[in-house]
């Protein structure tokens, strides 16, 4: 199956077997094939699509199908080498392979552009609607996709639950250094720079390595920082190597302990025994002059023969470029492209869903909305038009326009089945519109599985929850979320939700066990209308304290309105893209006014607001929990 070889490290230089600089470009994407000038009047650029890569290029047919080979190739032993991973399976990905030097930094991030640079010869690019691997042919590094590769390899474990961070950085440092044929892989070869540092550095408890987190200085401080990766590497590669020499499987039972949320340093004692000794063996292999790599004969099974391949019209390469470049924060040049682009050709769906992109980063929902709905109207089959169109539809609060959005969601889920926001906008779709909500319920679970660590899904999957008066299934929601939350922010929003919702179920419980006891039935949980105020005490869930006095607006969509008996109102105001959470313990002193309209009845706020736009008024208050009390509430339309 496979065979060590080995990397000799000495005390003052690296020698490593002696194979051409250009060998992984040679043989993979074949000699660059020279541009005649019979050929200047053919397309200009070429599309080639496999089963999980669209390749995208300036330079032959037969070089695209070559490139798409290498990379399903790639998909391939990424999958075996890390069978513990949950899988890349998501949105297709698109690769755009320039044939020059000239041709990549029209598109990488402007931040590599100076001359001090470091300068790249690939670049993996995630955006929240489409992933991007960006190539330069003529790179002639030893490893010139080693940032694809590290980036890729975060992209296929980003579902692995419980993953500590040194063990996804690890193995990230490990597979950067990949080489790919179609027969065999070379794996392991070792990470010179990583190997200097720490010959020249303490190295951390493996106690402290193990534990560090997304919030950990050991993370985030660049001198700390160095440490933590270089000795993330060694751990990582001194386990792979150990695993495939002694034919074990320590990595694997690691994560399988990880992925029932033990504990990583417990994971690890129970896995690999004491951790004091794994020290001294971990120091031994760093201070060692050779590295042992291993070659895996593998038959990567890629019909290159069967991609289907067309050439790309101009406009349809450059609008994929000018949503990269708007991805790259390069707004100018993406703006200046799109405008070409529609100067020649109105209907480019593709340019008309950047141009929506770049009025979302303008915050102008309503031009953002314009461009995805024209992208729509082009019969576009991109599942971002009809998913973006939906979400500004829902965020203008026009309850009218509702047939259009659940048709536009269900249509991106039939485009795209593995983009996860789809399910979760159809979710919170019906559960604002309180109807269909056991399908709500199905529609959250599958945006959880598709993104298990995006904690905004589990957030709204407890809001369907509520919505089903299902306050435990709310709770076992967020609790389970907070385990896995990787960021301080993160645990404090979830906690804050939590205690929210736990204290709306113990005065729930208290209202409860009072009926129950008591012969005045007539009381109801939510009081309808404003004719009459409550006949109870009323309870404080939000404790003020004392009111700050600073008063503030807050202008945007009304969201997640709530009531608790009996007279709680809740509501989070979206403004700017930020959810504002406010309350008020009796919506019956909240004086409600209309901007633009002229109410025929009076309001139930429990039930007529969610989805309208108003301006709210509010104070600050020493409460945490909120943002702050609400004094009055202008509703718009």
């Amino acid at each position: 199956m496979g065979k060590f070889t080995n990397n000799w490290f000495g005390s003052h230089r690296v020698l490593l077997p002696a194979y051409p600089m250009r060998k992984f470009i040679a043989s993979l994407f074949l000699v660059l094939t020279s541009v005649s000038a019979t050929a200047a009047s053919a397309p200009q650029w070429i599309e080639v699509r496999s089963p999980h890569f669209v390749v995208i290029t300036d330079t032959n047919e037969k070089q695209a199908r070559k490139i798409a080979g290498q990379f399903e190739r790639m998909r391939s032993l990424f999958q075996l080498a890390l069978p513990h991973a949950a899988g890349d399976a998501g949105l297709p990905i698109t690769v755009l392979a320039l044939k020059d030097k000239k041709g990549f930094q029209a598109l990488e991030p402007a931040a590599y552009l100076a001359k001090s640079q470091l300068q790249l010869a690939g670049l993996f690019l995630r955006t929240p609607d489409r992933n991007y691997i960006l190539l330069r042919l003529d790179a002639e590094y030893e490893h010139p996709f080693a940032v694809v590769y590290h980036e890729y390899t975060h992209f296929i474990l980003r579902k692995a639950e419980g993953l500590p961070l040194w063990l996804n950085e690890g193995l990230a440092e490990f597979y950067q250094n990949t080489d790919i044929d179609e027969k065999s892989v070379r794996l392991g070869q070792s990470s010179v720079d990583n190997i200097l540092y720490l010959r020249q550095s303490r190295l951390l408890p493996l106690a402290t390595l193990l534990a560090v987190d997304h919030n950990s200085p050991y993370y985030h401080d660049e001198q700390k920082g160095s440490v933590f990766y270089a000795e993330s590497w060694a751990l990582a590669h001194f386990i792979e190597v150990t695993d495939f020499q002694n034919k074990t499987n320590h990595l694997g039972d690691y994560t399988h302990r990880l992925s029932l949320h033990e504990d990583p340093v417990l994971a690890a004692r129970h896995t690999f025994g004491d951790l004091g000794e794994l020290q001294k063996a971990l120091e031994k292999y760093v201070s060692q002059n050779k590295y042992q790599q291993f070659n895996v004969n593998m038959a990567f099974t890629a019909d290159e023969a069967s991609f289907a391949a067309r050439p790309l019209p101009v406009a349809d390469a450059d609008a994929v470029r000018a949503d990269v470049l708007a991805n790259n924060d390069r707004r100018p040049e993406a703006q200046a492209l799109l405008d070409a682009i529609l100067r020649n050709d109105p209907k480019n769906a593709l340019a008309h869903e950047t141009m929506g992109a770049l009025a979302w980063r303008d915050n102008n929902s309503a031009q953002a909305k314009k461009w995805y709905g024209e992208a729509v109207k082009l019969d576009s089959q991109s599942y971002v038009a009809y998913f973006n169109y939906a979400s500004y539809s829902m965020a203008d609060g026009d309850t009218s326009n509702d047939e259009t959005i659940e048709s536009s969601l269900r249509t991106a889920i039939k485009l795209e089945p593995s983009f996860a926001p789809s399910y979760d906008a159809l979710a919170q779709f019906y559960a604002s519109r309180h109807k269909n909500l056991e399908e709500a319920h199905l529609l959250s679970v599958q945006a959880v599985q598709l993104e298990p660590g995006e904690m905004r899904y589990r957030i709204n999957a407890s809001q369907v929850a509520m919505e089903q008066k299902n306050i435990d299934g709310a709770l076992a929601i967020l609790r389970t979320a907070l385990t896995l939350s990787k960021t301080d922010a993160d645990g404090a929003m979830l906690l804050q939700r939590i205690q929210q919702i736990q204290e709306y179920k113990d005065h729930m419980d208290e209202f409860a066990a009072r009926s129950a006891s008591s012969s005045e039935t007539s009381v109801e949980m939510h009081l309808p209308g404003r004719s009459s105020g409550p006949s109870e005490p009323e309870p404080t869930p939000f404790p003020e304290g004392p009111v700050l006095g600073a008063h503030h607006k807050a202008r945007g969509v009304l969201h997640a309105v709530r009531c608790g008996y009996p007279t709680v109102l809740t509501l989070e105001v979206e403004q700017a893209g930020k959810a504002i959470a406010l309350y008020t313990n009796n919506y019956y002193k909240i004086p409600f006014t209309t901007a633009n309209f002229i109410l025929t009845d009076d309001i139930d706020p429990c039930k007529a607001i969610e989805g309208m736009k108003a301006s709210v008024e509010y104070t600050d208050v020493t409460n945490k929990l909120v943002a702050g009390k609400i004094v009055s509430i202008e509703l718009s339309k």
